[in-house]
């Protein structure tokens, strides 16, 4: 099912400056909202057109981010190609880029320029550590803003060597703040506000969405560390080896904890004083897992998670994608949506996660060639100028 109204973005225009990951992961998310977003490329395209899985000449990574795009391939450095990005923009409500600090500015595109000609754009900047500062000139991709941002201090397991979330959890958390950020700024200015700047430093919001881990090292003075897929704060909550694989369950409170005994065979472990509280079984996991695999050794992963399930303990199989994709919840939520690559490839993609009004949010499954709608922008510019 579609949304049965207006989009919420339509009408809104934006203009994105971006390549790989964080930047057009945000023009997408508007985009799914109804915004038209105009990429504005280098003659190459943008580095993640390269990116495999290629199907039919086009990058599936590529499409996973730009879809209902317009993509117009410039040569910012060329006088008439600049003039050009300046009038797409100057049509526009929303600038986004992630480019170095600085880059824009030299380009004849920063704020500087904009600003007395557009007073109301909101002007949007990824980086990797922001507009200002003693690091503001550095560059980052994910692996070295998790590396920073003290992400892979808490990933992997106990003793074991550094490993990064497997997840661009970086890229992903700065796209997220900037539109949200974006979509913000645009209500104040509807509402009589001028435009501005958001600057949005990867570094920042990766360490704003560690809230659990910053949290703890301001209360104890101590790095949290790494525990596997354990939690410092809560036994049983983490994965559990049974008779043939993995299997993940997640007893946050004492009720849970209690039916997991029960599920387990061992009702006697709840009057255990070492597991009389989330905070001791915490402290004591070790010897909780220990106890437990031994019970989980007696059966297949899955007769434990249907034994879990009916006793309304969360709890999961350890899911590769083919079968989170396969989920009978992800088709219920109307995730995996057909789509057809330019070069005619036939594809699946996955939309817009979130439901408006209990229905699926209609996303635009297209995705641009390089520079495909530069000849319609220009003619569109031309007949707007007479």
């Amino acid at each position: 099912m579609t949304i049965g109204f207006r989009a919420p973005l339509a009408g809104l225009k934006v203009v994105e400056f971006c390549q790989v990951a964080a930047g057009p992961f945000c023009g997408m998310l508007l985009a799914d909202f109804g915004a038209q977003v105009v990429k504005v490329e280098p003659p190459e395209g943008d580095a993640m057109r390269q990116w495999p899985p290629v199907n039919g000449g086009y990058s599936e990574n590529f499409a996973s981010l730009n879809r209902g795009k317009q993509s117009v391939a410039l040569d910012l450095k060329d006088p008439a190609d600049r003039d050009f990005a300046r009038a797409l923009v100057l049509e526009a409500d929303v600038l986004v880029e992630n480019n170095r600090p600085g880059v824009m500015q030299r380009l004849g595109l920063g704020w500087d320029w904009f600003a007395p000609r557009k007073p109301a754009l909101v002007y949007c900047s990824i980086s990797a550590f922001g507009q200002v500062g003693p690091r503001a000139t550095e560059g980052g991709f994910d692996l070295t803003l998790q590396a920073a941002s003290g992400v892979m201090s808490v990933t992997g397991e106990e003793g074991g060597a550094p490993v990064k979330c497997g997840v661009p959890i970086c890229d992903f958390t700065a796209g997220l703040y900037a539109a949200y950020a974006i979509v913000a700024r645009v209500a104040a200015i509807r509402a009589g506000a001028s435009g501005g700047t958001i600057d949005v430093p990867m570094f920042a919001t990766t360490l704003a969405v560690g809230a659990l881990q910053t949290s703890e090292y301001f209360g104890t003075g101590r790095n949290p560390r790494k525990l596997g897929s354990a939690h410092p704060r809560n036994a049983p909550y983490q994965a559990y080896r049974a008779a043939d694989g993995w299997f993940a369950i997640a007893a946050g409170n004492n009720r849970l904890w209690q039916a997991v005994c029960e599920v387990v065979g061992a009702p006697d472990w709840a009057g255990d004083e070492r597991f009389a509280t989330t905070t001791l079984r915490a402290a004591n996991q070790a010897v909780l897992k220990e106890m437990l695999e031994a019970r989980f050794a007696a059966a297949p992963a899955a007769q434990w998670l249907e034994r879990f399930r009916a006793a309304s303990v969360p709890c999961a199989p350890i899911n590769g994608y083919a079968e989170a994709l396969a989920d009978p919840q992800a088709a219920q939520l109307g995730l995996v949506i057909p789509a057809t690559l330019p070069g005619g490839h036939a594809t699946r993609t996955v939309g817009c996660p979130v439901r408006l009004d209990g229905e699926a949010v209609a996303v635009n499954a297209t995705f641009p060639a390089l520079g495909e709608h530069g000849e319609a922008l220009r003619a569109a510019l031309k007949k707007e100028a007479t």
